[in-house]
């Protein structure tokens, strides 16, 4: 099972992510992405879903027509790991 992050190693993580952020109990990561479209938004989700199956590490999603809101965390860990951090990054990478 992977490890939890202590709040300094959260905090550094964050600082290599773009518009991320913690949870008041620090056990997620949360951001909104916005696209110009729907078609982009449902591009990303799709993108992002194939690395989460890969990664066997899945996301809590919503998406409103050009708006995904994404919530990160290691359930069977109960909090975040950098299995989270790894999954944040790609996301990112994806929009850049």
């Amino acid at each position: 099972m992977p490890e939890l992050l202590n709040s300094a190693q959260r905090q550094g993580a964050l600082e290599n992510l773009t518009g991320w952020s913690e949870a008041t109990d620090g056990k997620a990561i949360r951001k909104v992405f916005e696209f110009r479209d729907f078609k982009q938004a449902f591009g990303f989700m799709s993108q992002a879903a194939l690395k989460a199956e890969q990664m066997d590490h899945h996301p809590e999603w919503s998406n409103v027509y050009n708006k995904v809101d994404v919530t990160l965390t290691t359930h069977d860990a109960g909090g975040v790991t950098e299995l989270d951090i790894q999954l944040a990054a790609f996301m990112d990478n994806v929009v850049s």
